[in-house]
């Protein structure tokens, strides 16, 4: 991995923070974000302090504001000529129904509209990538079937239920992303990264219980950066291993419904 540059959001706790000291350890340049100025510091002098490399950069950005992912978008487009991978990995666990600044649901927003906003945002350094490949945090906690007319709990919220929607909007997006981008060379795969004992587990699931975050960072490093890799796209992966989504993953004119609420509710018109 030397030389490539990697962003990785949600990257100063977890699994994002472990998958950043992965790659800062194979050579890469690292692109650190976070909510917090002080943890992105603190953790970026940290990665340089036991990985002997120096070139990490922090971010600061908030998913619950589209504005401030616009903004983090803009930043990255003036500063970086390229990139190479894109690891869209952070995420929440609302107990209750939380509106965002711009009054979407904030697990709906955070979990996945704020990454298809970035992603598109910033897609044309990807296509200039090296080898480029986005990956996308899904769950096997991930929807068996979706209610449009109750995409963000508009008409009644449990936590579990918008949690797996958002997951599966990833996997809508990651399918529906692959093929819009077959042309460019761009491999986008999602992956399912155990379950881990993070915060976000104890959030919904409570304490106690998970692998490892150095186990979930390994299986998005693989999906990252594996030559086994190399052309593949439009992938599910759980342990390593391309794996059949939920079945209604696979339908096609949901996932292109999503794709269109998608681009309406960000403020995006895309041709990727």
């Amino acid at each position: 991995m030397d030389g490539k540059i990697v962003l990785i959001t949600g990257s100063t706790d977890g699994i994002g923070k472990s998958t950043a000291f992965r790659f800062a350890r194979s050579g890469a340049t690292v692109v650190l974000h976070g909510r917090s100025k002080e943890k992105l510091d603190g953790v970026s002098e940290e990665i340089k302090k036991v990985t002997g490399n120096n070139d990490i950069h922090a971010y600061r950005a908030d998913f619950s504001s589209l504005e401030d992912v616009r903004h983090l978008a803009e930043g990255l487009r003036q500063d970086l000529y390229r990139l190479d991978v894109l690891i869209n990995n952070a995420g929440v666990f609302m107990q209750r129904r939380v509106l965002t600044i711009d009054g979407l649901e904030m697990t709906f927003q955070v979990n996945y509209l704020s990454h298809f906003l970035l992603t598109l945002s910033v897609l044309d350094l990807v296509k200039k990538g090296r080898s480029a490949r986005i990956v996308n945090v899904s769950s096997m906690a991930h929807a068996s079937s979706i209610d449009f007319e109750n995409l963000q709990g508009e008409r009644a919220y449990d936590p579990y239920e918008a949690y797996s929607i958002s997951k599966l909007c990833n996997i809508f997006f990651t399918y529906e992303l692959a093929a819009r981008t077959l042309d460019h060379g761009i491999s986008v795969n999602c992956v399912h990264p155990g379950v881990i004992g993070t915060k976000l587990l104890a959030a919904g699931w409570g304490g106690g219980m998970g692998s490892p975050v150095e186990r979930g960072a390994d299986n998005v490093f693989f999906v990252a950066q594996s030559p086994d890799l190399d052309g593949i796209t439009g992938k599910y992966f759980v342990d390593r291993r391309p794996t059949r989504s939920s079945a209604v993953s696979y339908d096609v004119e949901k996932r292109k419904r999503i794709w269109d609420i998608s681009e309406r509710v960000a403020g995006l018109e895309t041709k990727p």
